[in-house]
């Protein structure tokens, strides 16, 4: 029977002796283990095997004619049998009957280990299990006549093992299927990632071929004195944030923005957009359509109408520097009223501002073309504080 509790261990020493009492060979195992009745103390003594009955042994001691025959003059012997036939009880008690120190049983399965004795009402002799094959070199050296001296000691404490062979075979199997398919995924995945990089790398490629192929379409010129680009009014790049220079080579892209060509050509290869619209210069110019850029973007319509509001206030600020701004001082009354529209209508290429002591600025009654001013407010107010210094 295996005992579920814990157990303590055993170390068992066996010494062959010769005809004059000289150790010849000693032979030490520790996986021995106590019963679970047994006190754990030591023990040792002359091993001394079943006797023969009638020509025949009884290695497991459960014969009722079992005997053992101690050497003359020997204090203390251990019994030793075979495990099998009768209960662990039944063995050590017919040994004890012979006054035996000790008793030990050897297993009767080569593949397993020592188990765990339950034996209760055997008083206090020390009851020890061995393996097979260690019980089977002991009773060689007695079967050649050979006297073997066995000292138990007690070991460590330690658990029961209880996973018995169904459980440790399903963990082994889950244990390598687990492995195989752990394996199957990283070779997977490495293999995906090994795809993709090569993917990626042949897309970059092509993208590089084809922002080259674009580039080589673009418009480029030199500035030259009386260009627009030399105007001050003018954009500066938007990539270098700097102005234009004489003798400055720019390009020109489908968009119709305005770069230097040593600083977009480089961006240009990289993300084939228009740096302030983003427009894909692959599609514009009809060079590769279904390739996708960088940015992932084609036609941003949102940024494509901020860009050409904003050439149309440009286009406002310059046509304001063409139109005359007059101030006329009002006719002083008494009622302080404001002035009549016929006052306020403005000639042709002029803006006429009606202002008053408070600076009051009708807005109402601005012509259409006055939204100029509205923009140069900065300008105005300047104006208006030197009317008013020179009106002191």
């Amino acid at each position: 029977m295996v005992n579920k509790e814990d157990y303590y261990s055993a170390i068992v020493n066996a010494t062959v002796l010769d005809h004059k009492g000289n150790p010849q060979q000693m032979v030490t195992k520790n996986d021995g283990r106590y019963g679970q009745n047994s006190p754990k103390t030591e023990a040792k003594g002359i091993v001394v095997a079943p006797a023969a009955v009638n020509g025949a042994v009884d290695l497991q001691g459960c014969c009722p004619h079992t005997r053992f025959i101690v050497p003359p003059k020997t204090t203390h012997w251990v019994a030793i049998m075979q495990r099998g036939k009768c209960t662990f009880k039944e063995k050590i008690l017919k040994a004890a009957a012979f006054n035996a120190s000790a008793v030990i049983i050897y297993n009767n399965n080569t593949k397993e280990d020592t188990v765990t004795m339950a034996h209760e009402g055997t008083g206090d002799i020390v009851a020890v299990m061995i393996t097979e094959s260690f019980g089977k070199e002991i009773l060689g050296f007695l079967e050649k006549n050979q006297t073997v001296l066995v000292s138990v000691i007690v070991g460590s404490r330690g658990m029961p093992k209880n996973i018995n062979r169904g459980s440790l075979v399903f963990v082994s199997i889950s244990f390598i299927v687990l492995m195989i398919i752990s394996s199957a995924w990283l070779i997977f995945y490495f293999i995906q990632k090994i795809r993709d990089t090569s993917a990626r790398d042949r897309s970059q490629r092509r993208l590089g071929d084809a922002a080259k192929k674009a580039i080589s379409k673009l418009t480029t010129r030199t500035v030259k004195r009386g260009d627009k680009e030399t105007e001050p009014d003018f954009n500066h790049c938007a990539v270098c944030i700097e102005g234009y220079q004489l003798n400055d080579v720019v390009r020109i892209l489908p968009c119709k923005h305005v770069f230097h060509k040593m600083c977009v050509d480089p961006w240009l290869n990289e993300h084939c957009t228009c740096p302030m619209c983003k427009l894909n210069i692959l599609k514009a110019l009809g060079v590769m359509p279904n390739l996708p850029c960088v940015d992932n973007m084609a036609f941003d319509m949102d940024r494509m109408s901020r860009s050409q509001t904003s050439s149309q206030r440009t286009a406002l600020v310059d046509l304001s520097s063409e139109t005359s701004i007059s101030l006329e001082p009002l006719r002083h009354s008494s009622s302080s009223q404001l002035p009549s529209d016929e006052e306020l209508i403005p000639r042709s290429g002029e803006i006429n501002i009606a202002v008053t002591t408070g600076h009051f600025f009708n807005r109402n009654s601005v012509s259409p073309r006055s939204v100029v001013c509205e923009m140069e407010l900065p300008d105005i107010q300047a104006s208006l504080d030197m009317y008013d210094d020179n009106k002191s």
